[in-house]
């Protein structure tokens, strides 16, 4: 089963893939620069002290997403992003 989910959501260890990026300007162009485009896959690899910045695997690189920027990217976790 597959489910939607806000990418700040995501436990520490899930996988998931990108379906939608709903973020305007310059922080789109970075997050794009980062690799993080729609059907990426991505895993969540830790949380901050704060829980702010999240720390992401992105093609085989680690990025951290602030909780405000991960609000606006959806992903699909479940079925094959478990495996």
């Amino acid at each position: 089963m597959r489910n939607k989910k806000r990418m700040c959501d995501m436990e520490s260890g899930q996988k998931g893939r990108v379906v939608e990026i709903d973020v305007k300007g310059s922080i789109l162009r970075r997050i794009r620069d980062l690799g993080l485009i729609e059907n990426t896959i991505i895993k969540c690899v830790g949380k901050s002290p704060f829980g702010d910045p999240m720390a992401y695997t992105v093609r085989g690189a680690v990025i951290a997403i602030r909780r405000e920027d991960g609000k606006k990217i959806i992903v699909e976790t479940g079925g094959f992003c478990e495996k």
